[in-house]
């Protein structure tokens, strides 16, 4: 963890970590919680593979539309999952010249108790980015993200 390039979101929550990935890779999932609230994500595609497709499209509630589109560089079921935005599917460079930033994501899903320690690990190319991210609010962002995946997952008939 590097402060200058990094942020970081851990949390221990209420859910089997068979449930966080399932809502983390089956787009029937990350649709109906993906965004924290007023925004939504009617659309994500997965291609849960190393150079596989992690696409979300979020919508803003005065009509803003946000697509992003990386490649997920690791996956262990139910334990990690490693994405990044600087490449998309197949590992080919991705283009900001229109804006953003590249970064990549490491979460991992460790069993604690009956819940999940969650950990959210994400990477920045440099300082500029790193404070772009926190100051778009990623701590508060990611955190109610993650109550929306929680209280979906919840939902859910067992």
């Amino acid at each position: 963890m590097n402060p200058q390039l990094d942020l970081m979101f851990e949390r221990v929550v209420p859910i089997a970590p068979e449930a966080v990935w399932a809502a983390w890779t089956e787009p029937e999932h990350l649709t109906k919680w993906f965004t924290p609230s007023p925004w939504t994500t009617p659309e994500a595609e997965v291609d849960l593979r190393p150079g596989g497709i992690f696409r979300t499209v979020m919508c803003g509630p005065d009509g803003e539309r946000n697509e992003s589109a990386g490649c997920y560089l690791e996956v262990v079921p139910n334990r990690r999952l490693v994405w990044t935005a600087a490449l998309g599917p197949g590992f080919r460079p991705n283009d900001f010249s229109e804006g953003g930033f590249p970064f990549t994501a490491t979460l991992t899903f460790e069993p604690d108790g009956s819940g999940t320690r969650y950990r959210a690990h994400v990477q920045h190319a440099t300082e500029p980015a790193n404070r772009t991210h926190a100051d778009m609010g990623f701590v508060e962002g990611w955190g109610a993200a993650l109550d929306q995946l929680v209280a979906y997952m919840q939902s859910r008939p067992a």
